[in-house]
């Protein structure tokens, strides 16, 4: 007979082929059902000719498209032993039935409530990988077969694959009927068949593990040997594993650094082939090997995801900075300087210095709930709302926050919400008018060295849908300077002591003299200084304003 065998990827696929017409779908009432989500519920037809040596293959309309040999097929095709047929993304072969290993589709294994298993024997998994006695380590095929299976670590080959060369590898060391590995899956929690070699040829059936052994070896950790479940009458009505006619069988964890990978499961029907606890620590040995290789399939999985999402991050970072102005316009009878740099690739702070086209001036810096890619989506989120206000024809301080605020709690989670300091500059009459949302009071220097904060006249902005805040109005003087600053500059931290306000009032007092520019170099330099060696834990933004003399 011939076997349809195959994967997604993830699972392995055996199918029998019989005389008749098989359908193929996602749809779990099809004959050959296969759970990929490019699969169509109803995705094609297999013919089999009643001698069984003709095959034939229809698509009937799937979404992805049935392919042989990589060629979309739209009408009745013909396939043979070795042809490879696709259904969406998943891949099968035309295979005889004659080979000896074969994958079986992924299903999910039966547990049964039995109550106690102490006839069997557990050994926990350290007690398992104790060195193995002399009277193993003399077989023949040992050596050679473990060094044929440390070669497994290293071969660059998919995992499908590794699999039944670790369970051929396996069974010339330990006679057994039915190999398999059984995988957990993290989606659904259940056990399915990754990979299962039979040697006599024979159907492999459906695994019913017992609860209680799926549970040791899973939660606990331990590798089981039943001795003969058939004379054993907690295992009489099929409360076992697999067969009426098993003689002995032994299962142990596939993990490593603490997480359980899998089930490493061999039986026997034969009396002679009696399995004992030098068997269940060989088989230890071999599943530690294998659950190493699985550990690196996944560790390289992971390292290929993170350099997709390094690339991608490196991407954002150089679109938040295209976001951010490195061009101040010239406002007569002031000096502008805007500073930022984030704690991570992208941050959650921002700044704007925008002329609107009646010549006043918006100055804006805002810090977002959070840090990393959502808050910088935020970040560029509010910047763009203030951005299309900007060519409103009448730029209304709380009308334009009250706006952006309702924008952000409408379209954002409860937690973000972000403080805010927003003013219009007049350049004519020398005034600023401003709105601090919950934002760090900036600093106003006079001229004649008198200090003054800004203190908040409302809560943030997208932490609730209210209208709170309130304009208000200071003039600048020749000289004055005005001091905008994000939390990350007071707060940035050292063996628990942080830079502290106090701090920064000292050094920005003692620089006010200088152009914006050089006053935040110079503060700047003083922050890296009490920092020392430790790590930015929050983005530093800072916008100074100055009028000249």
């Amino acid at each position: 007979m011939l076997k349809l065998i195959g994967t997604d990827g993830t699972r392995l696929y055996s199918f029998d082929l019989a005389p008749g017409t098989h359908q193929v779908g996602r749809s779990p009432d099809k004959g050959i059902y296969i759970p990929d989500k490019t699969v169509s519920r109803k995705h094609a037809t297999i013919e089999v000719s009643a001698s069984g040596d003709e095959v034939f293959i229809t698509d009937i309309g799937s979404h992805n498209g049935t392919t042989v040999n990589d060629v979309r097929i739209s009408s009745r095709r013909g396939v043979k032993v070795g042809d490879r047929v696709g259904f969406g993304k998943t891949d099968f072969k035309i295979q005889s039935g004659e080979a000896g290993a074969t994958s079986q589709p992924r299903q999910s294994t039966t547990l049964a409530d039995d109550k106690d298993v102490e006839k069997s024997v557990f050994l926990t998994i350290n007690e398992a990988l104790r060195p193995l006695p002399q009277k193993v380590t003399d077989l023949p095929a040992l050596f050679p077969t473990l060094s044929e299976m440390a070669r497994i670590l290293v071969l660059n080959e998919p995992r499908e694959a590794m699999l039944e060369r670790s369970l051929a590898l396996v069974n010339r060391v330990i006679p057994a009927e039915r190999l398999a590995v059984l995988m957990n899956d993290d989606e659904s929690d259940e056990l399915y068949s990754a990979a299962t070699l039979l040697p006599g040829g024979r159907d492999a059936g459906s695994f019913r593990l017992s609860r209680t052994i799926v549970n040791e070896i899973l939660t606990d950790k331990n590798a089981i040997l039943i001795g003969n479940p058939r004379n054993d009458p907690r295992f009489a009505e099929q409360q076992s594993i697999i067969m009426s006619e098993l003689r002995s069988a032994m299962a142990v964890p596939l993990f490593d650094e603490g997480e359980v990978l899998g089930i490493l499961y061999v039986d026997t029907t034969n009396p002679v082939h009696q399995y004992n606890d030098d068997y269940l620590r060989l088989l230890a040995t071999f599943g530690n090997i294998i659950a190493s290789r699985l550990l690196n399939y996944t560790l390289i999985q992971e390292r290929q995801e993170k350099k997709i999402y390094d690339a991608e991050l490196r991407r954002a970072s150089a679109i938040q900075k295209k976001l951010l102005r490195t061009e101040n316009p010239q406002v007569p009878g002031y000096r502008l300087n805007a500073f930022q740099v984030p704690c991570r690739a992208v941050g959650g702070d921002l700044y704007d210095i925008a002329q609107l086209p009646d010549g006043r001036v918006v100055l804006l810096v805002a810090d977002v709930s959070g840090k990393g890619m959502g808050a910088a989506l935020l970040m560029a989120n509010i910047l763009a709302s203030f951005r299309i206000l900007y060519n409103v024809s009448e730029f209304s301080l709380t009308e334009v926050v009250c706006l952006v605020s309702e924008q952000l709690f409408n379209c954002s989670a409860p937690a973000d919400f972000a403080t805010l300091f927003v003013g219009v500059l007049d350049p004519k009459k020398h005034e600023l008018a401003y709105i601090n949302a919950g934002h760090n009071p900036p600093l106003l220097v006079r001229a004649n060295g008198d200090k003054e904060f800004l203190e908040a006249s409302g809560t943030m902005i997208g932490a609730f849908n209210l209208n709170t805040w309130s304009e208000a109005r200071t003039g600048l003087n020749p000289g004055d300077l005005l001091f905008v600053f994000s939390d990350g500059v007071t707060e940035a931290e050292r063996d628990d002591e942080q830079y502290s306000e106090e701090r920064m009032e000292k050094t920005v007092c003692r620089e006010a003299g200088k152009h914006p520019e050089d006053l935040v170099k110079a503060l700047m330099a003083d922050i890296e200084n009490f920092l020392q060696d430790a790590p930015r834990t929050d983005d530093i933004t800072m916008l100074a304003v100055k009028r000249t003399e």
